[in-house]
């Protein structure tokens, strides 16, 4: 589907752009804001695509196909509504493709947006729209703007060109130049509920319940993340860190070393082992007073044996421990990971205060 109606639990947003484009007052620009997986994108790529619909817009008219830059979250047999875009005229079908030439996609080269990828926007943005009624610009993870890049990125909103619509998507607004953030349009999305991801999990991805119902927890309201620790093989990887985790207490402190050491290697996966281990601690303590809320619900017994080897101030301690290590991982791409897993690790194992 690709109206507005494939968007997973975002109703305000959706209600908002439907009011915009039902009233015709557009801004020039838009800031959507959020985490990660959430259909800040998705919804960016429908917005452009119900500004340029041509198709039918009769509310009995269903809708098929995907819409790229963002995972889809689909609903069974749900009308087109007026203004949604009818995902079939030629404009649309160009939109889903990405072969639109007026629907402009910037993101990030590497770990930065780039002056020179603004400034080719600037140029682009001075000429008229090839076929568009209204051109869109989106520009994912705007917090990746170089200062540079967002000073001239600045000047394009100060002066909008017309028939035109910028749509800035960041995590949040900190994150961005407070001149920026003030000429744009703010749109919160909201973490999706567990509940919701769980269902598509199951119903569209095929999981297992008990699978699903763990992820759905796990994902923190991205349904992005949900897929990623899909593919990333995530249950055997949480079943081997659980078992070392138990076994700390009588781990030799080389066998502890070589343990961070192997974590600290895995660069990809060690955001998500991270957060596994977060979730293990987590279940201990949540055991103790109700045990129907944990999350890793298919390890109940290990929980139950484990929950009880250790104070609820020891287990909040190591969770500060593991955030500790988050922040310092995320805050400094040159510290010294190894090092960081290695501090971690000791203070897991109560080797060090």
């Amino acid at each position: 589907m690709t109206g507005f109606e494939s968007v997973l639990d975002q109703k305000q947003p959706i209600r908002l752009l439907r009011t915009l484009l039902h009233k015709k007052t557009i801004p020039h620009a838009f800031l959507f804001t959020g985490m990660e997986g959430v259909g800040k994108r998705t919804t960016a790529a429908i917005f452009a695509m119900a500004c340029n619909c041509t198709g039918n817009k009769d509310e009995n008219f269903l809708e098929g196909g995907k819409v790229p830059g963002e995972n889809n979250h689909f609903k069974k047999n749900k009308p087109i509504q007026k203004n949604d875009p009818c995902g079939h005229c030629r404009s649309c079908r160009k939109i889903l493709s990405g072969n639109h030439p007026d629907i402009i996609r910037i993101e990030p080269s590497g770990p930065f947006i780039r002056i020179a990828q603004i400034r080719a926007l600037y140029h682009i943005l001075s000429m008229k729209p090839y076929e568009a009624r209204r051109r869109v610009v989106i520009i994912s993870e705007a917090q990746a703007m170089n200062p540079e890049a967002g000073n001239a990125l600045l000047k394009i909103l100060e002066e909008p060109p017309d028939q035109t619509t910028l749509i800035l998507t960041a995590i949040q607004t900190s994150d961005l130049l407070p001149t920026i953030v003030s000429r744009c349009h703010h749109i919160r999305f909201r973490p999706i509920p567990p509940k919701s991801i769980e269902s598509i999990l199951i119903e569209k991805q095929g999981f297992a319940p008990d699978a699903a119902k763990i992820l759905g927890k796990m994902a923190n309201g991205s349904f992005s993340k949900a897929l990623s620790m899909k593919q990333s093989n995530w249950v055997n990887r949480r079943n081997w860190l659980m078992h070392c985790l138990e076994s700390f207490p009588s781990m030799q402190i080389s066998s502890l070393l070589a343990f961070a050491e192997k974590l600290s290697r895995n660069k990809e996966t060690l955001s998500e082992s991270l957060e596994l281990i977060q979730s293990w601690l987590r279940d201990l303590i949540v055991y103790r007073y109700d045990s129907e809320k944990i999350i890793n619900n298919d390890l109940t017994e290990n929980i139950r044996q484990a929950s009880h080897s250790f104070t609820v101030q020891s287990l909040l301690s190591k969770m500060d421990a593991v955030q500790t290590a988050q922040k310092n991982i995320q805050g400094n791409t040159n510290l010294n990971v190894k090092l960081i897993m290695e501090i971690l690790v000791m203070r897991l194992a109560d080797r060090l205060c």
